[in-house]
């Protein structure tokens, strides 16, 4: 994929009128999008000092520009400050993120802690590094937002992350479990919020290119190989593509879970149920099919597929 390193003016001016079309299109879906989760999840209140944490990749850039905007408009006030952990991997380009965040106006610090050197001292080569890596982060985000005074911390992982993690988790772990779009860390002391919970992952890196945001590589986990997260987001983009609409499905099927038709004795009480319980959620329908509510093409939905096709066609253009 290719990314050009422009910004401010001069980006505008190198995009095409049918590219500054499809930039104030996605920047529209992925506002909305933004706005809506955190309506949905109270996320931001009045008052809120925002720590929002930057890899350097396309979600966390997208995620701070989104915020940046809310911001301006809200009709509350927040504050936001950018943090990046740089984690003194080789080669790793530390001008870039401070010279971007100057250039934008934001308050921002960047924490500098070897954590690459400790992953790869204790993880075996071959062996994948990313929960002793992730463990590391974790503590050092909430170190800095207590020093910071954070309110809530601002992570850029977005629907397709939450659904892939929902797979893994049923696949590897055996739990009905997501990312949360919002909850308490888990050494109980912050609350973490995931603005971009309804935010498709091809209309970021769509709004990503055409942003020309300067992407910093993971060295020590993006290369590694057969990834299990990486294999399992594989699939499900193979089902977007194979069968549109397919992912959105099934993030509306993690909103609209129904306890008494699973399995778990802790979420429902299967044990006093009997005859004079009543029809609970529509019941057990025996050997009857479940019924898929199809929904009609309507003017709006043809719209939106005129939009993807368009849209699909700019992506190729631009990689």
């Amino acid at each position: 994929m290719r990314f050009l390193f422009l910004t401010g003016s001069h980006m505008s001016d190198a995009l095409s009128p049918k590219q500054q079309f499809t930039i104030k299109k996605l920047n529209k879906n992925l506002r909305r999008s933004t706005g809506r989760a955190i309506a949905d999840y109270n996320m931001i209140e009045d008052g809120d000092r925002i720590m929002v944490c930057l890899s350097g990749g396309k979600d966390s850039y997208t995620m701070l520009d989104i915020l940046l905007e809310l911001k301006a408009v809200a009709p509350i006030k927040f504050d936001i400050v950018a943090i990046n952990l740089d984690q003194k991997q080789p080669g790793f380009p530390e001008h870039i993120l401070p010279a971007y965040l100057e250039k934008l106006g934001v308050e921002y610090k960047i924490i500098e802690e070897d954590t690459y050197s400790i992953v790869q001292d204790k993880i075996p080569e071959g062996k994948t590094t990313c929960s002793l890596c992730s463990r590391l982060r974790r503590g050092i985000l909430y170190r800095t937002a207590k020093e910071l005074g954070a309110t809530k911390i601002a992570l850029g992982h977005h629907r397709d992350d939450m659904l892939a993690t929902m797979m893994l988790n049923m696949f590897f772990g055996g739990k009905l479990k997501s990312m949360p779009a919002k909850l308490v860390s888990d050494n109980g002391e912050h609350v973490v919020i995931r603005p971009l919970a309804y935010c498709k992952e091809k209309e970021i890196e769509q709004y990503a290119i055409l942003k020309n945001y300067p992407i910093i590589p993971c060295n020590l986990c993006g290369t590694q190989p057969n990834l299990q997260r990486q294999v399992t987001k594989d699939l499900l983009n193979g089902w977007d593509e194979q069968f549109p609409g397919r992912l959105e499905t099934m993030f509306t099927a993690m909103q609209n879970v129904v306890p008494s038709h699973l399995a778990d004795t802790d979420l429902f009480d299967f044990k006093s149920i009997d005859q004079h319980s009543g029809v609970i959620n529509g019941g057990d329908i025996a050997f009857d099919k479940e019924e898929i509510n199809h929904q009609p093409e309507t003017e709006s939905s043809i719209d939106e597929q005129y939009f993807q096709q368009h849209e699909n066609l700019m992506i190729k253009e631009l990689t």
